[in-house]
Parts: C-alpha cells; sequence; structure tokens
C-alpha cells in the first residue's frame, strides 16, 4: 500500500500546528519559501518523531508548485494539501501580494488537483479580510473564480492603478481564495477529492507580531478589543479547526469557508469596526 502523504505549503506557526496535527504516522511533506523556516520547523517535527520531508517552493512560480506536486506523489499517495503561504498587506507590495496571495493560492489548486488522492482533502488558509470588503460586483466575483489562472493577474481591476494600497489587494486575495474553493470544489470533486477554505482573523504566529508591532499595530489591537471574544487565538486552534476540514467528519463539506475570527467580522457588520480599505 502507498503511504499517506500530507503536504502543507508553509512552514510557519498555522502551518507547523497543522502538520503537527495531521502529520503523525503519515509522511509529512513540509514545503516553504525560506529555507530557514523550512529547515527549523522540520528539524522541531522530527525532534517529535514525524516523518518529515522538506522542499523549498515559491507558490508565485508554476514551475516551482508543479515540482512540489511532483515531489510530493513520488512519496505516496496524497491524502491532504494545506496551503498556508501568503504574504501579509505589511510585508510586500501590492504586486507581490497579488502574485503570491492571490495567484501563488490558484496555482496550488491547479497543480494539487492533479494528484490529489480520491477521498483526499485539500485546505487553504485564508484570511477574515476575505469578509471584509464591499461586496465586488458579480462579474468580478465570477472573473476571480474562473479566470484561467496564468490570466488572473491581467484582469483590469487587478491593475496597479485599480489597487490603491496592499490592504485592498490582500483583502481582494484572499476573497479570490475563497471563490476559487468554490470553483475548485467542482473539480477536485471530479477526482473524488474535496477542497475547503479556513478564514482566520488574529492568531499568534511571529507574522502576527510582526503586524501588531508595526504602524498598523493599533488597528489590529482595535479589533480584539471590539469582538466578541477580545482576546487572539493560537496556531492550535486554527490546526482544530482545519483538521475537521480536512477530515471524514467534513465529507459532505466542500467549496465552503470557515470563519474563525473571535467575532472581528460580527462586529464590523454591527457597526462597532469600520470597513478597511
Amino acid at each position: 500500500m502507498d503511504k499517506e502523504v500530507i503536504v502543507v505549503i508553509g512552514a510557519g506557526g498555522i502551518g507547523l500546528a497543522i502538520a503537527r496535527r495531521q502529520g503523525f504516522g503519515k509522511t509529512v511533506l513540509l514545503a516553504d519559501f525560506n529555507e530557514n523556516t523550512l529547515t527549523s520547523a522540520a528539524e522541531s517535527m522530527r525532534n517529535s518523531a514525524y516523518n518529515v520531508k522538506t522542499h523549498v517552493v515559491d507558490v508565485s512560480s508554476r514551475a516551482s508548485v508543479q515540482a512540489l506536486a511532483s515531489a510530493a506523489a513520488a512519496l505516496g499517495k496524497i491524502v491532504q494539501v494545506i496551503n498556508t503561504a501568503g504574504l501579509s498587506p505589511n510585508m510586500a507590495p501590492v504586486s507581490r501580494v497579488l502574485q503570491v496571495d492571490l495567484y501563488g493560492s490558484a496555482v496550488v489548486f491547479d497543480e494539487f488537483e492533479k494528484v490529489i488522492a480520491q477521498g483526499g482533502a485539500g485546505l487553504i488558509i485564508s484570511s477574515m479580510a476575505a469578509h471584509m470588503m464591499p461586496a465586488l460586483p458579480p462579474e468580478q466575483d465570477q472573473a476571480l473564480a474562473y479566470t484561467p489562472t496564468d490570466e488572473l493577474l491581467g484582469l483590469p481591476f487587478l491593475q496597479p492603478e485599480a489597487v490603491p494600497n496592499t490592504l485592498v489587494a490582500y483583502m481582494l486575495a484572499k476573497r479570490a481564495n475563497n471563490l476559487r474553493v468554490q470553483a475548485s470544489a467542482m473539480t477536485w470533486g471530479a477526482r473524488g477529492a474535496r477542497v475547503n477554505s479556513l478564514s482566520p482573523g488574529i492568531i499568534v504566529t511571529p507574522l502576527a507580531l510582526h503586524e501588531l508591532n508595526s504602524d498598523i499595530g493599533d488597528i489590529y489591537r482595535t479589533m480584539v478589543a471590539a469582538s466578541p471574544t477580545r482576546r487572539m487565538a493560537s496556531p492550535d486552534e486554527v490546526a482544530v479547526a482545519a483538521s475537521f476540514l480536512l477530515g471524514p467528519d467534513a465529507g459532505f463539506i466542500t467549496g465552503s469557508d470557515l470563519l474563525i475570527d473571535g467575532g472581528v467580522i460580527a462586529a464590523m457588520r454591527a457597526g462597532m469596526l469600520p470597513t478597511p480599505g
């Protein structure tokens, strides 16, 4: 019997927590753009008796993602693919945020659809930002969902003059993640596999600490204070939700998004927070 393989793209706090929860007794292929982050995460898992392989990947390069998918398939039966890769609004210019968070996510859907096992499951870690912006015109939602991946960044409303800042770029990218999940549910379903998204709020990771200590840190603190739970969450809480969506209890769930934000979006809808943009 083929060994069962779990692919986790992004070896940061959330990716590592999911890899630990999902990967024991299986082969974990851990991938990241940053080789130092990747090496450190893999070593920590190996020290806890996980079977971990590593692969450097740039999700904004189709050739790089194809190489990752091929490496995963060579290891055995790919039963789960989790994409946590992404750049926050404070980490990169508009063009790079769109390349990684929007185009790169679509490429992962494309390439792993070809190798996911029957009965397998895919999951992308999106963001509560997908739920923040006002509704897009239906034709833009349709374009984000169904435009061929290699034409996505050519859409008129994604051009530099149409995207005023990195926050808007980030929200558009995350909206696209959730819409591409709906579209991919059909094509993944033809292979007998499921795919969903999970939209976390403020999770205590090194990335979140970077944001909290940046010029926009007060925005995050205001969100926490206005939310019903009045706190941030740990990566392990995201991993628990991910485990449900990836597992057999969610066998009837595909093309869906799970918002796990402590009620930040609820506070925004209630008028307790401004809509960003």
